[in-house]
C-alpha cells in the first residue's frame, strides 16, 4: 500500500475478505467507513467506563456491576448498556480504526460509544494492529429505545496514516475542489470568505436560522422508540417543532440548558471524491455544548450524481450545558477534513439507500415520516 489516509470501500472488503475483520459483512462496507452491528449479548451496567492498557471488556464485566439485559426489552432513558459487536479485528501491522456512531442515534439523542479492549479511548481501535473484541456502550437520553440484534449504531474508519488537513491544505482544496458552498445561492465560499477560524485546517460553521421550521426541540417523553420502525413516527411525538415566529423580535432564540435539539448548518458542504470529513467537538470559546453526537461525512456528501452538486447541510444534534442565547449566523459546529488513500469505488450520492441523500436544512433520522 503506497498512498496514505483513510481505507476506501475496496481496501475494507480486502480486510474481510483476508481474514482481518472476522463477522464482518460486505453489505455493511460504505465508502469509507463501515457499519458495526450489535449480537444479542447485552448487559446493564452502572455506569461507562474504559478498560487500562491490557485490560479485556470481558472480564471487566463483574467489575462494573454487569446484569444481563434481553433486547425483548427497552433500554431505559439514562441507563448505561453494554452490547457485544459481532466484528471481531485482527488487523494488520499499519492499520488502526476510529469509530462514530450513525447519524440516525445521535438524532434520536441516543448516545452511544464503541470500548476495544486494552484500548483506554472510546471509539479507538489503536495502536494500529489492534486485536480483539469490540463493545458498544449506549444510552438512551431523552426517551426509552427498544433495539434488536443486528442494528448498526455505530461505524468504523480504518488509516494507515494521519492526513488531516492543515491550514494551507485547506486554502488551497476549498479553491480547487469547492468544499463549501452558500445553500441560498450555490455560489462556492472561498477560504477568504471565512470570518471566522481557528488555523488549524477546520472550517467552524454557523447556524441557520431562516430555514423553516429552524429545528426541533425532544420533548423527553416515556413513550418506546422502537429503532428497527423506518419512516413511522409522526415527528410530534417525541419532538416540537422550533418555527421561525417563535423567534424574538430582538432576533434571538434561547436553547435551554440540558435539552437536546435538532438544528442546522447555514453553509452547505461537499465532500469531494478524495476526501472524508468529520465532525468536531467545539470547544468553550463556542459554547459550553455539545454540537453533535454523531460526526462522519462520507466521500460524496453533497457532490451529486454528476459531480456537479453544490453541497448540502448539515444537521446539528445541540446540547447545551447552559441557557444558551442563539442567533442567526453564530458559530455553531466545526468540521476537518481527511485525505483518503484512493477514491472510492461507490460515493455516497450515487448509492441511493441514504435517508439523508436529499437533505437540506433540519431533518430528524429515517424513523420518522419525511
Amino acid at each position: 500500500m503506497r498512498e496514505y489516509g483513510a481505507l476506501t470501500d475496496r481496501l475494507m472488503a480486502q480486510l474481510i475478505e483476508g481474514g482481518f475483520i472476522k463477522n464482518a459483512l460486505l453489505e455493511n462496507i460504505n465508502p469509507s467507513s463501515m457499519d458495526l452491528t450489535l449480537t444479542s449479548e447485552i448487559y446493564r451496567v452502572d455506569g461507562i467506563f474504559q478498560p487500562m492498557f491490557g485490560e479485556k471488556i470481558r472480564k471487566l464485566l463483574k467489575r462494573v456491576g454487569a446484569r444481563k439485559h434481553d433486547f425483548l426489552y427497552p433500554l431505559e432513558r439514562g441507563v448505561t448498556y453494554l452490547a457485544r459487536l459481532n466484528e471481531v479485528f485482527n488487523l494488520p501491522s499499519s492499520i488502526y480504526a476510529y469509530c462514530n456512531p450513525k447519524s440516525s442515534t445521535g438524532r434520536i439523542d441516543l448516545h452511544v460509544r464503541v470500548l476495544a479492549d486494552g484500548s483506554p479511548r472510546y471509539d479507538t481501535l489503536a495502536p494500529a494492529g489492534y486485536s480483539g473484541e469490540v463493545w458498544i456502550a449506549m444510552s438512551p437520553k431523552s426517551f426509552p429505545v427498544l433495539l434488536e440484534p443486528g442494528e448498526k449504531l455505530s461505524q468504523v474508519r480504518f488509516f494507515n496514516f494521519d492526513t488531516r488537513f492543515n491550514e494551507l491544505e485547506l486554502q488551497l482544496r476549498m479553491g480547487l475542489w469547492g468544499l463549501l458552498f452558500d445553500q441560498h445561492t450555490g455560489k462556492q465560499i472561498e477560504h477568504r470568505d471565512l470570518k471566522i477560524t481557528d488555523n488549524d485546517g477546520s472550517i467552524i460553521l454557523t447556524l441557520d436560522m431562516e430555514c423553516d421550521p429552524i429545528g426541533y426541540k425532544c420533548v423527553g417523553v416515556n413513550r418506546v422508540f422502537e429503532f428497527a420502525k423506518r419512516n413511522f413516527y409522526e415527528a410530534d411525538a417525541f419532538f416540537e417543532k422550533i418555527t421561525r415566529e417563535e423567534i424574538s423580535r430582538n432576533g434571538y432564540l434561547t436553547l435551554q440548558r440540558g435539552d437536546f435539539y435538532i438544528l442546522s448548518t447555514l453553509e452547505a458542504v461537499r465532500i469531494t471524491p478524495q476526501l472524508a470529513c468529520e465532525m468536531q467537538p467545539v470547544d468553550a470559546k463556542t459554547g459550553e455544548m455539545r454540537s453533535h453526537y454523531a460526526g462522519f461525512i462520507d466521500p460524496g456528501w453533497g457532490w451529486g450524481r454528476d459531480g456537479k452538486g453544490v453541497g448540502r447541510t448539515l444537521t446539528l444534534e445541540v446540547r447545551p450545558f447552559e441557557n444558551l442565547i442563539v442567533r442567526h449566523g453564530q458559530p455553531i459546529g466545526k468540521i476537518g477534513f481527511e485525505r483518503l488513500v484512493e477514491c472510492p469505488q461507490k460515493l455516497y450520492d450515487e448509492m441511493g439507500t441514504s435517508n439523508y441523500v436529499d437533505q437540506n436544512g433540519p431533518r430528524l433520522s429515517k424513523h420518522f415520516k419525511s
